[in-house]
């Protein structure tokens, strides 16, 4: 049977971010994608623009019929706009026995526009990161569920650490945010993992999700998570090197199909 890998977020009309760059990742896997809506965005390449999040009878009526039918190999977690759409989430979670969890946990957009209900980042945390598998937060995102600030690759490995206390399996800051280079920290409670990168001119649109996706997609394909980590890594490095511009803001990811696998220098760490 073909693996199937679900993606529960936002819908993003432009094409580069959210459920529609989930299910490109997916595809150039060759991995079947599903796909659960939490919310409408109205957005571009400039930034988002509105927000509105699915009501929860139509939210779980759309992963119940779903799971009833097809079980995925794989889930990917992006946007999730309200405290009720979390606590259904995990409610579910437990009820299927969902497996390979994935979570990007947004909730500010990069142009500053917020794409969650207060309370929604928090239920995040406490409801679904002791059932996933790997939670990847940008700096940003790690700064807030650790509640200081990271500015060092050194800062990056104690917020892994902080956050794994949340109970989540393993986590991955990325640090595209870094002043002076990008590093990507892996952490899985046993070890360190660090992917430094070049840092490309320029704003990319959906760097966050692709990288996400491509992690759930090698999880659903039975990769560890370290080998998963390292694959996606290899995907987004080459969707930034190819990435093109259709608008008159940020650049687009080139997700429509893999490219051939970087040289990435790899090494393990310690605190």
């Amino acid at each position: 049977m073909k693996p199937s890998i679900l993606s529960i977020a936002g819908f993003d009309p432009s094409g580069g971010a959210g459920l529609q760059a989930d299910l490109k990742v997916f595809q150039s896997y060759n991995l079947h994608g599903l796909s659960v809506v939490s919310a409408i965005t109205a957005q571009n390449s400039q930034g988002v623009r509105q927000v509105s999040g699915v009501s929860i009878d139509i939210f779980e009526g759309q992963l119940m019929t779903l799971l009833e039918d097809i079980r995925p190999d794989a889930v990917k977690i992006g946007m999730l706009y309200s405290v009720d759409i979390v606590r259904c989430l995990a409610g579910i979670i437990k009820e299927y026995g969902l497996k390979n969890i994935v979570i990007d946990p947004v909730f500010i957009s990069s142009s500053g526009k917020r794409l969650a209900l207060d309370g929604a980042a928090d239920a995040i945390a406490d409801e679904l990161f002791p059932k996933a598998s790997i939670v990847i937060p940008n700096i940003e995102e790690a700064e807030y569920f650790i509640g200081g600030k990271i500015t060092t690759i050194s800062d990056m490995k104690e917020a892994a650490v902080k956050m794994s206390k949340r109970g989540m399996s393993c986590v991955i800051i990325t640090g595209g945010h870094l002043k002076d280079e990008a590093v990507d920290v892996f952490y899985d409670r046993n070890q360190f993992h660090q992917i430094s990168s070049i840092k490309y001119d320029g704003e990319f649109h959906g760097t966050g999700c692709t990288f996400s996706s491509a992690v759930a997609a090698n999880l659903g394909l039975g990769k560890t998570q370290i080998e998963a980590f390292i694959s996606a890594k290899e995907f987004i490095e080459n969707a930034i090197k190819t990435s093109y511009k259709i608008g008159k803001g940020m650049k687009f990811l080139n997700i429509s199909s893999r490219a051939l696998p970087l040289k990435i220098p790899q090494r393990d760490l310690s605190l």
